[in-house]
């Protein structure tokens, strides 16, 4: 007899890069699961808080067990479900993979995506400049080396690994929120130049379906473009 499917509902926002990664995951794995919008723009209800005390995005209903942090909601999915993501560890292989995995998207996270957001809710056009070279001096030092070898996708591989999933969502607003004029366009341009392993793997990331499922383009640059203003103006 088949095993039960599992019975997983994820707690999101659709506008959270961050609850976006579990989105991308759960796509990738095409896993059914039943869903609960987060209004983040108001307290928590203390229903949610039971869920997650921290109140945050996503949180992932397992078989009744909670999981919570997009990192661990994400690796999570992907080691209960093997696939094309990333290879088990104990795989010839496997483990170095994984480990090449876990520093490109530590890499990401901590030395580029930061001066990302720095750059969107910098308060003066003198602030927006400088914290683009920021993130694209810091793109051509740590993350240009890495994808060498995308093909198109990280390490070579012609599908999304969990290099995607976990940087996608925040991939998608960079190739994106430009042509709003929430930054400058510039920036892709000065990538395409300067860090080009870099600017191909981002267009290829931006544009998979996994990626843009959730993502309402327009409702999140409109959404943005109103914090910003609030945010010029105080």
């Amino acid at each position: 007899m088949a095993a039960a499917a599992p019975k997983i509902k994820l707690y999101t926002n659709h506008g959270c890069p961050w609850a976006h990664r579990a989105h991308i995951a759960l796509s990738e794995l095409q896993l059914p699961f039943e869903e609960e919008i987060i209004d983040l723009s108001v307290p928590r209800t203390p229903e949610y808080l039971k869920i997650n005390p921290r109140g945050l995005v996503p949180s992932l209903d397992f078989n009744g067990e909670i999981l919570t942090e997009s990192a661990i909601v994400a690796n999570f999915l992907a080691d209960a479900f093997p696939s094309h993501l990333v290879q088990a560890s104990n795989v010839p292989g496997g483990a170095l993979a994984r480990a090449r995995i876990a520093f490109f998207v530590d890499t990401f996270i901590s030395k580029v995506n930061t001066s990302f957001f720095k750059a969107l809710f910098a308060k003066t056009d003198s602030e927006v400049d400088s914290f683009i070279k920021e993130y694209v001096d810091a793109v051509i030092k740590e993350i240009e080396p890495l994808l060498e070898n995308t093909a198109p996708f990280f390490n070579g591989s012609d599908k999304l690994t969990q290099a995607e999933v976990l940087t996608g969502s925040f991939i998608i607003r960079l190739f994106t929120l430009p042509k709003y004029g929430i930054l400058p366009e510039r920036i892709l341009d000065d990538l395409s130049v300067k860090a080009p392993n870099f600017y191909r793997w981002g267009q290829a990331v931006s544009k998979h379906p996994s990626v843009t499922g959730i993502y309402d383009e327009e409702n999140i640059a409109a959404r943005t473009k109103d914090r910003l203003a609030k945010l010029r103006a105080a």
